[in-house]
């Protein structure tokens, strides 16, 4: 088990249904990383931008790019996470993906697609969480909508980090700081949230905002307005346990059952 987490948080511009240069982009940021990390957090539909265009863009798990993260995550010796459009059963998926460096994968189907926008008639909603035991520690990825619905990603003992991935656009940006936050504070864990940059083919601007926040709510790393770059985070195991430890305010949760 590892005490510690090191995770690299990947804050990029998108090219607009261009899969071949997003991966190229994406692997010279990770390429450049000098030191050894555990996790890296691409944004999400990190090969294409949030499109709606899934019949011409969808690939399978057996795709090029998710043989790309396998070579990846192998050649790093790194975990690596991100969604992207997968086609199964005649479905659309807008899916994580988490690739463990041996090549094994974990996967989370996005529950809450995105109404506003008519992901809903694309893309098809998933219905299981997945958490990923990895290194000691586990991690619960979510995909960008899913940020504004708590219940969804309450703590039920099983847990130590929030990660969402987005396309999570300008007008909204105090929301995205907020919730991010929220979700660390009432969850009692690290928060991560790994957001893109740009303008997308539809004029939509994103200023990425990627942040990480602790079990507290308060921030321990953070991206500049608009950054293009990575950037590594520490996170302590001892930090999320202490802390659960000497407030126990989950123990005073509401009990639920989700439907």
């Amino acid at each position: 088990m590892n005490d510690h987490l090191q995770i690299a948080l990947i804050q990029t511009d998108l090219i607009w249904e261009n899969p071949k240069a997003n991966r190229e982009n994406i692997q010279a940021l990770v390429l450049s990383i000098p030191d050894a990390i555990d996790v890296v957090v691409l944004p999400e539909m990190f090969t294409t931008g949030f499109t709606m265009n899934a019949e011409k863009h969808a690939e399978t798990l057996s795709g090029e790019s998710v043989s790309w993260m396998k070579q990846l995550a192998h050649k790093k010796q790194a975990a690596l996470m991100g969604s992207l459009i997968l086609k199964e059963d005649g479905h659309y998926f807008n899916q994580l993906v988490f690739v463990y460096p041996n090549g094994d994968l974990k996967t989370y189907k996005k529950r809450h697609t995105f109404t506003l926008a008519g992901e809903h008639k694309v893309y098809t909603a998933g219905t299981e969480r997945t958490i990923v035991d990895y290194k000691g520690w586990k991690l619960f990825p979510l995909v960008c909508y899913d940020l504004r619905f708590p219940v969804w990603s309450r703590y039920n003992n099983d847990y130590d980090v929030l990660f969402y991935v987005a396309n999570w656009p300008v007008p909204r940006t105090s929301a995205w700081d907020a919730l991010l936050k929220a979700r660390a504070i009432e969850n009692m864990c690290y928060c991560v949230g790994v957001n893109r940059v740009g303008e997308d083919e539809k004029g939509h601007m994103y200023s990425g905002h990627s942040a990480v926040y602790n079990a507290l709510g308060d921030t321990v790393s953070e991206f500049n307005e608009n950054e293009i770059g990575y950037r590594i985070v520490v996170l302590k195991k001892e930090d999320v346990v202490n802390t659960r430890r000497k407030f126990k305010f989950l123990n005073d949760r509401d009990a639920f059952t989700l439907e």
